[in-house]
């Protein structure tokens, strides 16, 4: 743009000139410029949220203050939050829970429910999963087994290990298509290896042949190798009447029962309660 420019009556007017940028300005520009290469390399290699924390860091002059071992180590941790917030989610996304919400943190301890807080909290540590044992929660109707199971599998998903949730009669339909299309062994593989299996409703109704099989199949793959959490209105004692096939019946009960942790909930149904209490 030139420094002047003529008038009507052929005089010359002064045009401003735009104020120079300042040291800071320059800095920061030539900054933006040579950080935008690595910007995009951290971008490439999948490392979103340290470039985002990156990006904050340069906006904030407090950070300057900090060491170089500080401010990377604020980035690292970035990363490594995104990553596990994102493992977890994957993991509730693919338990399939009933009750994605339930947590051992929002278990509640009634009188009535006669719950030791002291056994979930050493449930909530997980070293249950580590040594392949198994949870059965029994009780009746609506006293927050289905909870309590979830609330164990989401801390195991937080722990770092894999759940599924199935319901018996559910799990059986399953089953029963899996033969009729061939993905029998395929479903049975996925079962078994699966950290955490949730089997909800145990013993509703008497099995069938085929489904004391499949069900004596599943319990004996994950038997010593994973933990297994049951739900049941049933006493473990009449689970063996329940399965019908004597043979069967004791396979299935032996390798469930022998290295399980129990919990009894007693108490009036809680689906009686107000919607907001506490499973």
């Amino acid at each position: 743009m030139p420094a002047s420019q003529r008038t009507e009556g052929g005089a010359c007017a002064r045009v401003p000139r735009a104020p120079a940028p300042t040291n800071d300005e320059a800095r920061h520009r030539d900054d933006d410029v040579l950080n935008e290469p690595t910007m995009q390399k951290l971008l490439q290699l999948r490392l979103t949220a340290f470039a985002s924390a990156w990006a904050e860091q340069q906006k904030n002059p407090e950070v300057n203050k900090l060491s170089f071992d500080e401010r990377i180590g604020l980035l690292v941790d970035a990363e490594h939050l995104a990553r596990e917030n994102a493992r977890i989610a994957r993991c509730l996304r693919d338990a399939k829970l009933r009750m994605s919400s339930a947590c051992v943190e929002d278990i509640d301890y009634p009188q009535k429910r006669e719950l030791d807080k002291v056994v979930i909290r050493q449930l909530a540590s997980c070293r249950w999963i580590a040594e392949h044992q198994n949870i059965l929660i029994t009780g009746a109707t609506g006293t927050g087994k289905t909870y309590v199971a979830c609330a164990f599998a989401q801390q195991a998903c937080r722990k770092g290990h894999r759940a599924i949730y199935r319901r018996m009669p559910r799990l059986f339909e399953e089953l029963t298509l899996a033969h009729a299309d061939g993905t029998y062994a395929r479903l049975l593989a996925r079962l078994a290896k699966v950290d955490v299996l949730v089997l909800d409703d145990w013993g509703l109704a008497p099995p069938n042949d085929r489904e004391r099989r499949d069900l004596l199949e599943i319990i004996d793959d994950r038997h010593g190798n994973r933990s297994t959490i049951i739900t049941s209105q049933l006493d473990p004692k009449l689970w063996h009447d329940q399965l019908g096939d004597p043979t069967i019946a004791d396979a299935v009960c032996d390798r469930l029962l022998h290295n399980a942790h129990r919990l009894v909930l007693k108490g009036p149904s809680r689906r009686k309660e107000e919607p907001a209490a506490k499973k």
